[in-house]
């Protein structure tokens, strides 16, 4: 248990003594030393910058990711269940994969303007294809023979959904959570250099311009360092719950 702990933390510490050790080595401007970058993440964080522009992001990325789960979930379900449905829609659910998160977000501005309810959509319809295609094939997998037994029992409803669908679909919203965390903090970066005033994004694009890797690197790592609290302290708990009753318990 304590492993769990310690290794990470361990693997932290390697890779700031690599990425110190190159620096030294290289003894660039384009590559500060950590210890320059916490002195700037300092800074940073005293002015209020870095809370405002991580705030932004956060809520961004919060209901960007709300919004194409519960759609992503509510289609990957329908998708799964209906045969018929899933074969129309196959081709549909390609093409969204393949669109480029970059043209969504182009279209979604000149559509929408250049608002946060652009943001959001933009990022969202990046998303939902993905969580569609892992919750229909979590659906796909679901045991059969206990709708038999729900019929016997006449368990029906939300109760049958609970007792014998959820419990296997879990695992899979679990995966869904943790790629769609993962990807849509990387597009709503994009979204803000684009065509936003604030945000993690719009700060790296402003810093970008003056070659300030500083606090690029603060922007960057302090956003990243947030996803990875909320994979570590919240999915991953999560998901070895999910798998426990299958008898997974890594």
């Amino acid at each position: 248990m304590l492993a769990r702990f310690i290794t990470p933390l361990y693997s932290v510490l390697v890779l700031l003594t690599l990425w110190a050790g190159l620096a030294a080595v290289l003894n660039s401007r384009y590559l500060p030393m950590p210890t320059d970058v916490f002195s700037v993440f300092i800074k940073e964080l005293s002015s209020g910058a870095l809370l405002h522009h991580l705030g932004a992001t956060f809520l961004r990325v919060i209901g960007a990711f709300i919004l194409a789960i519960t759609i992503g979930t509510a289609l990957g379900i329908a998708l799964g269940r209906n045969a018929k449905a899933n074969l129309f829609f196959d081709p549909w659910l390609i093409l969204a994969l393949n669109i480029p998160a970059l043209v969504v977000i182009v279209f979604c501005y000149l559509w929408l303007g250049l608002n946060e309810v652009a943001t959001v959509t933009a990022v969202a319809l990046n998303k939902i294809p993905n969580t569609t295609i892992i919750m229909r094939e979590g659906t796909r997998a679901l045991d059969r023979d206990l709708d038999d037994v729900a019929q016997i029992y006449h368990i029906t409803g939300w109760k049958k959904f609970k007792s014998f669908y959820w419990p296997q679909l879990e695992p899979y919203l679990a995966t869904a959570f943790r790629s769609g965390l993962a990807l849509i903090w990387k597009i709503v970066l994009i979204v803000e250099l684009i065509g936003r005033s604030s945000g993690v994004g719009f700060q790296i694009n402003l810093y970008f311009g003056q070659f300030d890797l500083s606090r690029i690197l603060v922007y960057s790592l302090s956003f990243m360092s947030i996803v990875m609290l909320i994979e570590a302290g919240m999915i991953k708990p999560w998901e070895r719950r999910a798998r426990f009753w299958r008898g997974d318990q890594t």
